[in-house]
């Protein structure tokens, strides 16, 4: 029997085996990346926690920073996860309220992604939602409010139709037959996520680096006062991420603080707004209206405005508030005495604060930005380039 064979059929059949070996070569390394991932993490910080189904690899969290700023993800093309969380802003929008892609606003604020992976819950208000991974479907997937307002059809038909994509996927994601599912979208940017991590403040190089001089002599001082039992704001503001929502590799939270600051006193059925009701919109317990989450300050000077609601407009105005034991409404249709709301936590006790140590707390504030999180080119928008 004669064989006979032509150029283009032999030229063929080496490109074929040549693809099949890179795609080969490149699942390979996505699978030997799988769970080795190097933090490079600033000092006195310990290990995020990590889900067993979702480690951590370097192909995955650049393809979660791919998504994150994807326009496309959005129903009408017009907003990513990146629009309410910029990376110049310490990942917030500088709004009081978040609004969505169809212009709907929010009853919240948007919430920092500065440290999130050692977040013990996310959101402000919701004690059951603790994974990343779970809560990147809200954003996509909410009817009310909307936020991006994607469907998953879409979505899947997008990221599958993109060929930077095609190839994307099946790195981070090698042993799924299929990767384009929204399964693999929401762990991709969860990895993403878990890498945007401040810890090179000036205060971290006075503490942590040996730099007597990293901050001022009014830092040094508002730290005193920070720490001390007469203001405690270190009670609620604990630990390496000024956090006790915190967890982290080796330490997690079976039950998680929420605090009432008196931020309301209302005269109503609720002593709080009622489309911010905070931890009781998902417990029906009177005992926890207006209790929210206690984020983290690092890059607080960079978060503006304050609060679930973004009622606080600078630091000054936060630390008035805490300085006398809750917000005095006094005009418009939330008048009342926060001080004296029924669910106020025992914390939030008021203090005296001259001018010097008002002065003080706000220099020591501004010393926990970490200004490298705000232009890390591993962090900014990779559709830009």
């Amino acid at each position: 029997m004669r064989y006979r064979f032509s150029f283009a059929a032999i030229f063929l059949s080496v490109l074929a085996i040549g693809a099949g070996l890179l795609v080969a070569t490149a699942q390979q390394a996505g699978r030997a990346a799988e769970g080795e991932y190097q933090w490079n993490l600033p000092r006195g910080f310990p290990k995020p926690l990590v889900p067993a189904d979702n480690l951590m690899s370097g192909v995955k969290v650049e393809l979660g920073r791919y998504l994150f700023y994807d326009k496309r993800l959005s129903g009408n093309s017009t907003e990513s996860c990146g629009t309410c969380h910029e990376q110049d802003l310490a990942f917030t929008d500088g709004k009081a309220r978040a609004m969505g892609s169809t212009g709907e606003l929010h009853p919240r604020g948007s919430m920092s992604l500065v440290n999130v992976a050692y977040a013990a819950v996310l959101t402000w208000s919701d004690p059951n939602e603790r994974s990343l991974e779970h809560q990147a479907l809200g954003p996509m997937f909410n009817k009310q409010p909307v936020e991006l307002g994607t469907n998953e059809d879409d979505l899947i038909s997008t990221i599958r139709s993109d060929p930077k994509y095609s190839k994307m996927f099946a790195v981070a994601f090698p042993q799924d037959s299929d990767p384009f599912t929204i399964d693999d979208v929401t762990k991709a940017i969860a990895a993403f996520e878990r890498t945007i991590i401040a810890g090179n403040s000036p205060y971290d190089r006075y503490h942590y680096g040996g730099v007597p001089d990293a901050i001022s002599e009014s830092a040094k001082r508002g730290e005193v006062l920070f720490f001390s039992q007469s203001l405690s704001c270190f009670r609620c503001h604990s630990g390496f991420n000024f956090s006790d929502a915190t967890t982290f590799e080796g330490h997690t939270l079976d039950k998680v603080p929420f605090h009432n600051t008196g931020l309301y006193n209302l005269s109503r059925e609720f002593s709080y707004p009622s489309d911010n009701l905070g931890t009781y919109e998902h417990t029906s317990i009177p005992l926890d209206v207006g209790k929210f989450k206690v984020p983290t300050l690092r890059n607080i000077a960079i978060t503006a405005p304050y609060m679930h609601d973004g009622s606080a407009k600078t630091l000054g105005e936060v630390l008035d508030h805490y300085a006398a034991g809750g917000r005095a409404i006094t005009r418009g249709a939330d008048i009342g005495d926060g001080s004296r709301n029924p669910n106020k936590d025992p914390l939030v006790h008021g203090f005296a604060l001259t001018r010097e140590n008002r002065a003080d707390l706000i220099a020591f504030l501004n010393s926990l930005t970490d200004p490298g999180i705000l232009h890390n080119s591993q962090f900014d928008d990779p559709w830009r380039r």
